[in-house]
């Protein structure tokens, strides 16, 4: 389900509990904030689990080809989603799965960090490499393309806002989640 208030971080884990955990869960494991995991989301599918890019036409009217494989909340490639699965010993994870999803997200900026020195939580250079790829990014790609740019200071924004909100709501989130048998806490 799409969040009512998509703007306020607070509003969409206090509706998604869930939400909550898988954020948090892949915060602690792979270091990626959690305001910054949700900012993509955001930008990417507008919390839609079954986004997919706009098809192009075949002589003017028929429905096309899609013009990338990029698919659920992450707008996650196929080819990117693959690399993830085997580097996660080959699990069966779905991109229109929000906590498979984050994981990747923080996986994504892991590998980033680790193997090519993106800074994992430096939302401009996360996003322009999640959207890049990270040789891509490394080339400076990014660079000649303003709506990559556009987009990369949206997510640094919306990171900040929601850090913002984070700070003001933490509390009262992990006590709500206190007591349910899924919380580690």
């Amino acid at each position: 389900m799409r969040p009512s208030q998509p703007d306020d971080l607070c509003s969409i884990l206090r509706d998604q509990p869930e939400w909550y955990e898988a954020l948090r869960a892949s915060e602690r494991h792979f270091g990626v904030s959690l305001p910054q995991q949700l900012a993509v989301i955001h930008q990417e599918s507008s919390f839609d689990s079954t986004a997919r890019p706009p098809r192009g036409t075949f002589l003017w009217v028929f429905p096309g080809a899609r013009v990338s494989s990029a698919y659920g909340y992450g707008q996650v490639l196929d080819g990117t989603w693959d690399w993830y699965e085997d580097s996660r010993g080959g699990t069966l994870a779905s991109r229109d799965d929000f906590a498979d999803v984050t994981d990747f997200l923080g996986w994504y900026g892991w590998i980033g960090e680790t193997k090519f020195g993106i800074p994992r939580n430096d939302a401009y250079a996360y996003y322009a490499s999640y959207h890049e790829g990270h040789r891509g990014y490394l080339r400076g790609d990014h660079r000649r393309k303003p709506f990559v740019r556009r987009a990369a200071q949206a997510v640094e924004r919306r990171t900040r806002q929601y850090a913002v909100q984070y700070a003001r709501c933490r509390r009262e989130l992990e006590a709500s989640l206190e007591g349910h048998w899924w919380w580690p806490g």
